[in-house]
């Protein structure tokens, strides 16, 4: 077992953990709103070790991405990037791998041509027996594990590591689709077509993301979400999510790790933000930037912790028109005077070509903004 040195900073922790006891996986016994009042609000942003950084872009130019993320000296270096480019800025990190490394487990072929490529996708449900069978997670993903081990000992404590996977709905996609999509016209064709092959496969996906997850602190990426209608939503994509949260929950109660909080990113899906929080079991959903924090507030009531939500293109906007963005939602998400249950966060991911100067100036105006 290996020792860690103890948290120096756990105001994410602090923000997320809602003030509950499990009483039958999932449900709750809440006492006002989820996540303690904070005195500012953490943040983080996705894809903060990625290509804005000059630093990332000089270790490309020798690797390949995904042997970057089976390399975890080289996965370690990369997730360490931002922190030590803005050290006292950041309230976490997030390790460096990627979503699809769950589907390369499974058996499946990905290649990153600039984007994500399946050589053989899945075209109809015959093509499930490609997979394997079964899938020994610590072996088959024992290069993330090891990032993972290597990562937070180099972190010495200063902020919390993430660990995440993709939605088994978003994984099911890639898996039909062969890649990205604007259409999503094999896998809605999948979901009208084969329904029931559909939520098996994704439920399959679901059991490998529980073995992935168990451990870490987690945030699950539903990328694709909002490309479902909500009936859709909770045919498809929500019974997977449940059962991802029951069976890392279960592992916490059978002692297997220690109790860590849930992330949940279902992104574009804010008509259904007040099932997921009410049924999902996860302690904070992060919502994207077409919603205000008012109303995501009012459609969760006290159930979840938020993290947002603010729009990534304003980070090319300059130091003034990003200071009076951060100033709006910090002022949204505030409960009162108080800073309580809000993580700040873009409403997805960093894009490449964001100055990291100007990412820095973000952190400073949450910092000011959200002081309590």
């Amino acid at each position: 077992m290996v020792e860690f040195p103890p948290l120096k900073n756990d105001l994410l922790l602090r923000a997320a953990r809602g003030r509950y006891f499990l009483l039958d996986l999932g449900k709750r016994d809440i006492e006002g709103i989820i996540g303690e009042q904070t005195e500012r609000a953490p943040v983080w942003v996705m894809r903060q070790a990625g290509r804005y950084l000059p630093e990332f872009r000089k270790v490309r130019e020798d690797h390949e991405f995904f042997e970057i993320c089976r390399t975890p000296e080289l996965a370690r270096e990369i997730t360490l990037q931002p922190i030590r480019r803005y050290s006292g800025l950041l309230d976490a990190s997030i390790i460096f791998s990627d979503i699809l490394v769950v589907p390369q487990a499974m058996g499946m072929e990905v290649l990153m041509t600039p984007g994500p490529y399946f050589p053989d996708p899945l075209n109809t449900p015959a093509d499930i027996a490609k997979l394997s069978k079964s899938v020994n997670v610590d072996k088959e993903l024992k290069y993330v594990f090891d990032a993972i081990t290597l990562t937070r000992t180099a972190l010495n404590g200063e902020v919390p590591l993430i660990g995440f996977c993709g939605a088994p709905w978003t994984l099911f996609a890639y898996m039909v689709e062969g890649g990205g999509t604007k259409t999503f016209q094999k896998s809605k064709t999948w979901l009208f077509k084969y329904p029931e092959e559909s939520k098996a496969l994704i439920m399959r996906i679901a059991d490998v993301c529980v073995d992935f997850l168990v451990g870490q602190i987690l945030q699950i990426f539903d990328s694709w979400a909002g490309e479902l209608s909500p009936h859709h939503f909770a045919e498809f994509s929500l019974p997977s999510l449940q059962h991802i949260a029951n069976g890392v929950r279960k592992s916490f109660a059978n002692g297997e790790t220690s109790s860590v909080p849930l992330i949940l990113f279902p992104k574009g899906a804010n008509e259904s933000l007040g099932s997921i929080a009410a049924t999902a079991g996860y302690d904070v959903l992060g919502i994207d930037w077409c919603i205000e924090p008012e109303k995501a507030r009012e459609l969760v009531g006290s159930q979840v912790a938020l993290q947002g939500n603010m729009d990534p293109g304003m980070l090319y906007g300059g130091k003034e028109a990003i200071e009076k963005e951060v100033q709006r939602i910090c002022a949204g998400f505030k409960v009162g005077e108080a800073t309580t249950g809000w993580i700040a966060n873009l409403g997805h991911g960093i894009t490449p070509g964001v100055d990291p100067e100007d990412l820095r100036w973000f952190f400073e105006c949450v910092h000011k903004y959200s002081d309590v």
